[in-house]
């Protein structure tokens, strides 16, 4: 009974945790203020020690790896997350990535704690199917490359949210060509106006637009750096759980739709990575891609779950 006293305290705490760092994160977006930096960081750490405090004490409960159904699975994607976010606080200054991988842990964390039905959230023992070693290698390293793909997939529709226009033409050509673009395009702005309103104006504007190809330079290529990552997960988890498919049901593959569907997402990011490789694909063409991704995983993780078919349904297993 402590056990649960133990997990709810843990779990709560670290949701409302997580809603205030989402806000947090939200309106320094938008502000930039170095406080807010400071309190969120710290809040993220703890959310993260709470989130590990949970799957310790479950661990501990059933003497197994917290992923036996759909509720353990949830809040170590959660896990992924927060990780995820103090990894990239480290390495990204600009922090443009934080308020995605907050708002993707608080609701994943959610999801898990306000619309699971209580029995579901209860621990219980392995299933025999289970009951391997290769429950640790498959399941944890599938749920960490959801956690990463879904962080590129988000990226890759922020980039496309603001990739409009002919924004590549300003991120490719030089400032004579950007001028007589722009004349082209309002000659009689060109013809009328004072010389030094023009050059003043078209300053202003190459500014932006130069902020712009610098943001979208950065996402593209923090795309590929999650998305490469995840890619290499999601292999190792299919060949690890056709190892442990041979084990259980005698066979590598039997097309069951939870193999599927993680067949038709490999290869809609193997797509993706192609692409992103030949550079007159970068930018909009590879992030239209790698967004397709992102309704992938979430049919794969929960989509087959929720139908309630296929070797892979132990009860909302993933």
């Amino acid at each position: 009974m402590i056990y649960l006293y133990v997990e709810q305290i843990f779990v709560y705490i670290s949701f409302l945790i997580l809603f205030l760092v989402t806000l947090l994160n939200l309106i320094n977006f938008f502000f930039e203020i170095d406080k807010i930096n400071h309190f969120s960081n710290n809040g993220m750490k703890f959310a993260f020690l709470c989130t590990t405090g949970f799957l310790t004490t479950r661990f501990f409960q059933t003497q197994h790896l917290p992923l036996g159904n759909l509720y353990e699975s949830l809040m170590f994607l959660s896990w992924g997350f927060s990780f995820l976010y103090l990894i990239s606080n480290v390495k990204n200054k600009k922090r443009l990535s934080a308020p995605v991988l907050a708002t993707s842990a608080l609701l994943v964390h959610a999801f898990a704690v306000l619309s699971l039905p209580h029995k579901m959230r209860e621990s219980m023992s392995l299933v025999p199917a289970l009951q391997s070693q290769w429950l640790m290698m498959h399941v944890s390293t599938t749920l960490i490359s959801y956690a990463t793909l879904l962080f590129g997939s988000l990226l890759a529709i922020v980039l496309l949210s603001i990739f409009h226009g002919e924004i590549k033409r300003y991120c490719v050509g030089n400032l004579t060509n950007n001028f007589e673009f722009r004349n082209k395009n309002y000659p009689l702005i060109s013809k009328n106006f004072p010389k030094q309103i023009i050059t003043e104006s078209f300053s202003y504007s190459l500014f932006l637009n130069s902020r712009k190809c610098q943001l979208i330079h950065l996402l593209d290529k923090w795309t590929y750096q999650a998305i490469s990552l995840g890619f290499s997960f999601l292999t190792i988890g299919i060949i690890s759980g056709a190892v442990w498919a041979n084990e259980a049901w005698g066979s590598y593959w039997s097309w069951d739709p939870k193999e599927t569907w993680a067949l038709i997402t490999w290869l809609i990011y193997a797509i993706y990575l192609h692409i992103r490789i030949n550079k007159k694909w970068m930018g909009k063409g590879s992030a239209m891609a790698a967004s397709m991704g992102f309704f992938l995983v979430w049919i794969c993780f929960l989509g087959v779950n929720l139908l309630g078919v296929g070797l892979h349904n132990y009860g909302w297993l993933i």
